[in-house]
């Protein structure tokens, strides 16, 4: 069986078609509690890493690269429950963290704007200006945290295999077109799929275990490691050393290659 992400906006009821998705395949279901066993792992403040994960980048943050640290570090813990397959995960980044892998089944949910704002003004008590600008605003900080991380627009419709708009389309409906795609055969896993997903959270385990600063990307293949340095980072000895002590240690990881990028 496959994982199925699912992309969604507030009030757009994609947490409920989610859970019951989830619910009728025996699935997991993930979301927010990846972000509090990445905060105690990573010993990370949990309204840094909500922040870090939903806000668009500040021009301090991509001077410093400070969200690139936790949201590297939530891929990390995101990826090692993603293995087991059978799972819906609806949050952000679902697409990008697995990208390439053929088993996922990529779910964008929309919601009526009109009713997302009747919805914020009940639940949070605030006028239709009020509840307009604050859902407009929701949904460009989005859009700019996947543009400067990824380069892609979470609106884009060429990022998903299916996009449904809860509206005339009900939730009961959405979780049904869901569940009949997840089971065709382009979405089972194979051992060849299990690989590449295994090598890419080797890869984010490596990458978040490595010192912010450095690195410009991690490669997994089949376990060999391959550290690609950021441009002026310098091959020094003791920075090797403690790159290849921290990479050394982590489970699966079968040889260990540190490159200078050149771009």
């Amino acid at each position: 069986m496959p994982i199925i992400t699912i992309s969604r906006g507030s009030y757009s009821r994609g947490k409920e078609v989610a859970e019951k998705v989830a619910k009728k395949l025996g699935f997991d279901c993930l979301s927010r509690d990846i972000v509090l066993e990445t905060a105690i792992k990573y010993n990370i403040p949990e309204i840094k890493l909500i922040r870090s994960l939903h806000d668009a980048p500040s021009i301090l943050d991509r001077l410093m690269g400070g969200k690139e640290k936790y949201i590297s570090d939530f891929r990390a813990v995101l990826l090692e429950h993603l293995k087991k397959d059978n799972v819906v995960y609806h949050g952000l980044a679902g697409q990008f963290f697995l990208k390439g892998i053929p088993h996922v089944l990529k779910i964008r949910i929309l919601g009526d704007f009109e009713r997302r704002v009747q919805e914020e003004m009940k639940r949070e008590g605030l006028t239709e200006k009020v509840a307009r600008y604050l859902l407009a605003k929701d949904d460009e900080e989005r859009r700019q945290w996947s543009i400067h991380l990824y380069g892609v627009d979470t609106w884009d419709p060429n990022l998903y295999d299916m996009v449904l708009k809860i509206d005339i389309i009900s939730v009961d409906c959405a979780v049904e077109f869901i569940c009949n795609a997840a089971s065709r055969k382009i979405f089972i896993a194979t051992e060849e799929s299990r690989s590449k997903l295994n090598d890419l959270s080797l890869a984010a385990k490596v990458q978040a275990e490595i010192p912010d600063g450095h690195v410009k990307q991690v490669t997994v293949t089949k376990g060999a490691v391959t550290v690609f340095l950021k441009p002026g980072i310098k091959k020094k000895p003791a920075l090797i050393e403690k790159m290849n002590e921290s990479i050394s240690r982590i489970d699966g990881v079968s040889g260990i290659q540190i490159e200078t990028s050149t771009d």
